[in-house]
C-alpha cells in the first residue's frame, strides 16, 4: 500500500511539475507549484523526515508560493507576447534539458548510495524521530546560537514595528472612534 501511495504522489509531483512549466496562465502555474510543494512534503513524510516536510509546507507554501500568487495576480502580464517569445527559447531549453538529463545519468551511474543504504537497514528500528533529535541538539549543543538568532529576530521585528509607528507630518490621521460616533 505504501509503495502504491509513493508512486501515486510521485506521479502527481511529476505531472504538476510539468504543468508548472507548460501552463500558459501564470496563476495556474503558481497553483501547480503549490501542488508540487504539497506532494514533495508528502514524499518527505514517506522518508520519515517529518521536520523537513513541515518546514517545506510552512516556508514554501505558506510564504513563498502565496507571495508568488499575489505578485502574479497584481501584475498585468500580456499572455500573447509571452506566447510569441516562447518558440525563441525552445532550442536553448532543449539543450539545457539534455545536459541536465545527461548529468543525472552520470551521477546515478557513479552513485554509491545503494551500498550505503544496504548497510544501514537498522535505521528504521530507531525509536526516536528526527524532529526530537533535531530539537535535542538545537537546545543542548547550539543553545547560545539559538538564543542569539531569537534575539536578532526580535530586534528585526521591533525595528519594523517602530518604523511603521513613526509620526510623519503631512499624513492624514485616522481616528476610528470619531468616525464611528459621528453625527
Amino acid at each position: 500500500m505504501t509503495i502504491f501511495l509513493f508512486y501515486l504522489f510521485s506521479g502527481i509531483l511529476v505531472i504538476s511539475s510539468v504543468l508548472v512549466i507548460t501552463s500558459k496562465n501564470p496563476i495556474h502555474s503558481v497553483l501547480f507549484l503549490i501542488l508540487c510543494f504539497f506532494n514533495s512534503s508528502i514524499l518527505f513524510l514517506f522518508l520519515n523526515a517529518e521536520f523537513l516536510a513541515m518546514i517545506l509546507l510552512i516556508v514554501y507554501v505558506g510564504a513563498v508560493a502565496v507571495l508568488f500568487l499575489f505578485v502574479v495576480m497584481m501584475l498585468d502580464i500580456k499572455v500573447s507576447q509571452a506566447r510569441k517569445n516562447l518558440l525563441n527559447y525552445l532550442p536553448l531549453g532543449l539543450f539545457v534539458s539534455f545536459v541536465i538529463f545527461f548529468e543525472f545519468i552520470v551521477i546515478i551511474k557513479n552513485s554509491k548510495i545503494v551500498p550505503f543504504v544496504a548497510k544501514n537497514k537498522n535505521m528504521e528500528n530507531n525509536l526516536v524521530d528526527n524532529t526530537h533529535l533535531l530539537g535535542n541538539i538545537l537546545y543542548t549543543d547550539f543553545f547560545l546560537l539559538f538564543q542569539l538568532s531569537g534575539i536578532i529576530l526580535l530586534v528585526a521585528m521591533v525595528g519594523a514595528i517602530l518604523l511603521t509607528l513613526r509620526k510623519r507630518k503631512g499624513v492624514k490621521k485616522q481616528n476610528i472612534y470619531n468616525q464611528i460616533f459621528r453625527e
